[in-house]
């Protein structure tokens, strides 16, 4: 036994963590244990929310859903985060009642935003239904409303990283608040123990490709031993790219 190797499945994604611990045997020079610095953590903290985005994105949403952004007008600002989290939670909730209506199951992922000049709004992706964009703009009242369909392209990746957006990662934004609708479970990773000799190789099953810019790979502080995730991505319509 060399390492463990997880690999969370979404219909066209394959994302693939592997890492040593003290359970397997490792034929390499060990880094010294050290603790983290508090920026560390920050950015280990932020890193693993843009995951369980990027999961909840490639499991529960698709190409040409919804993602809407929010605005206020310049003089009905919301003075702060927790004044906009009740316009939002106004908001949802009328949103909510009308997707039960229609019986359609109502998912979401959200982001509250406002910049270093005080200009407040909010991105949500939310699943497309009929009708759908004409009840968002009843339901926000506070400024304008705008639609883009979502991209497929990289499942979804660049769009986590773009809804988890915070002042640590954009220094555009003086404050911001992810949050996302409790009813989209990530399912536990496939588990497989590999031996040390394959940790050099990467498995890519056919039908699918390496994004390369999913490839990341370093020393975790904690444990001292190397760590390497990347993300296998379904061939579909001739992108390989």
């Amino acid at each position: 036994m060399g390492y463990l190797e997880k690999r969370y499945i979404s219909p066209n994604a394959i994302e693939v963590e592997q890492y040593h611990s003290r359970f397997h045997k490792y034929q390499g020079l060990r880094s010294r244990k050290r603790e983290l610095t508090p920026e560390e953590k920050q950015k280990l903290n932020h890193r693993e929310k843009v995951k369980k985005c990027r999961r909840k994105l490639r499991l529960y949403f698709e190409k040409n859903d919804y993602l809407v952004t929010l605005t206020y007008r310049k003089d009905i600002r919301p003075e702060n985060m927790d004044q906009c989290k009740k316009d939002w939670s106004i908001f949802i909730r009328k949103l909510r009642d009308w997707f039960r209506k229609k019986g359609i199951v109502f998912r979401w992922i959200r982001n509250i935003e406002v910049g270093t000049r005080g200009a407040w709004h909010i991105h949500v992706v939310i699943k497309r239904a009929a009708d759908v964009d004409i009840k968002i703009r009843e339901c926000w009242p506070h400024g304008k409303v705008s639609f883009q369909l979502l991209y497929e392209k990289g499942e979804f990746a660049a769009l986590a990283g773009y809804m988890t957006k915070c002042p640590l990662t954009d220094k555009r934004l003086k404050e911001s608040h992810y949050w996302a609708s409790r009813n989209m479970p990530i399912p536990e990773p496939k588990q497989k123990a590999r031996k040390w000799k394959t940790w050099n190789k990467i498995r890519i099953p056919k039908g699918y490709y390496l994004d390369k810019e999913s490839f990341y790979e370093s020393i975790n502080p904690i444990t001292g031993y190397p760590y390497r995730e990347y993300t296998l991505i379904r061939i579909r319509g001739g992108d390989t790219s």
